[in-house]
């Protein structure tokens, strides 16, 4: 991994110029030490498009190498779909660029792991874009488990129910709501309790109703490192009712609960310091979180810290080797639902 350096410049390839890059490219822009020095797309077209749709000034290609070679460039951002994210992020370290890229890290989980090995061999870095763990009230929440607020947690429920009506290539995928959603709620419960996942049981299914090919909704029991049991209940084709994007979290700890609703601040009850000898049930007070996320939220505030750790010579939070656990969280489960059996999550970390 390449040292912190001081005033250092960042000559960016962007790859994929598709509606998603135009956050990418903003971004970029309002950074002084980064430039755009080239925009790759298979369809050369798009890339002028997008060049000049923003005033880039900058060369545009339909393949990435040729760009890197053309420019110099020593930091790719990685705006495509799934199944090209290994070529994008093994070709760019090879040509001695750090990456930083939209999940998920690969199309499959073999991917993932072949990709993450070839990255750890460069010596250059992949950092992978998980831009709700950058929310002022996720952040909140984390802070109030980690100061001990409800004691030590044992128990965490996400429950994620929305109707979305996507049409194209979601509605025909065969496992919508694990592989192309979970990923961003796994991820915060691996955020949440500072654990690894260690075992999953899933039972995937489409319910009545569904306007999906594929299982549109699953059960998900997750074992995680530090005894912690956490439960996933979603469905993508659930009418009424629906919860927030950011699902509606419960944590059960030793001494309270800690509540996000997704949408509002969260808050912690846990038991009071005075009790009625003999009570039946504890009396509990409320606890609001005392210190607020300062940071930018969503894609800005994960840009944030991907170009920190960059410039400081460190992993960053959501660097490859970390999300390659929320990755296996995704693929487990799939896993268990096609076989039926409870999936150590190990097995699928190996190469």
């Amino acid at each position: 991994m390449e040292q912190a350096g001081i005033n250092k410049t960042y000559k960016v390839v962007l790859v994929g110029c598709g509606k998603m890059a135009v956050r990418w490219v903003k971004y970029a822009l309002s950074r002084k030490d980064t430039e755009i020095v080239a925009c790759v797309d298979i369809r050369l077209e798009a890339a002028e498009a997008m060049a000049k749709e923003h005033q880039l000034g900058c060369r545009c290609f339909t393949d990435m190498e040729e760009a890197i070679k053309a420019t110099g460039a020593n930091l790719v951002f990685d705006v495509t779909i799934p199944e090209v994210h290994k070529q994008v992020v093994t070709t760019a370290v090879k040509h001695g660029c750090d990456v930083v890229g939209e999940k998920p890290m690969a199309a499959t989980m073999a991917d993932a792991v072949e990709v993450e090995r070839i990255v750890r061999e460069s010596g250059h870095t992949y950092t992978v874009m998980q831009n709700r763990r950058y929310l002022k009230q996720i952040r909140e929440l984390r802070g109030m488990i980690a100061a001990g607020t409800i004691g030590q947690a044992g128990f965490v429920t996400a429950n994620f129910f929305l109707g979305p009506h996507f049409g194209g290539f979601r509605e025909a995928m065969d496992n919508p709501l694990l592989l192309d959603m979970a990923i961003h709620t796994f991820d915060q419960a691996r955020f949440l309790l500072r654990a690894d996942p260690v075992s999953v049981y899933c039972h995937e299914f489409n319910p009545t109703g569904s306007w999906y090919s594929g299982n549109a909704a699953a059960a998900c029991i997750f074992e995680f490192s530090d005894g912690t049991v956490f439960t996933y209940n979603g469905s993508w084709c659930a009418n009424g009712a629906p919860t927030s994007w950011h699902a509606d979290w419960r944590v059960v700890g030793s001494k309270g609960t800690a509540i996000w609703d997704g949408t509002h601040d969260p808050y912690c009850s846990v038991v009071s310091d005075n009790q009625e000898e003999g009570a039946f049930f504890h009396e509990y007070k409320q606890i609001s979180p005392d210190k607020g996320w300062e940071g930018q939220e969503g894609h800005d505030g994960c840009f944030d810290e991907m170009f920190a750790a960059l410039s400081e010579g460190r992993r960053a939070e959501t660097d490859s080797s970390d999300n390659l656990k929320s990755m296996a969280m995704v693929f487990g489960a799939i896993k268990s639902a096609r076989t039926g059996e409870k999936v150590q999550i190990a097995s699928l970390l190996q190469p």
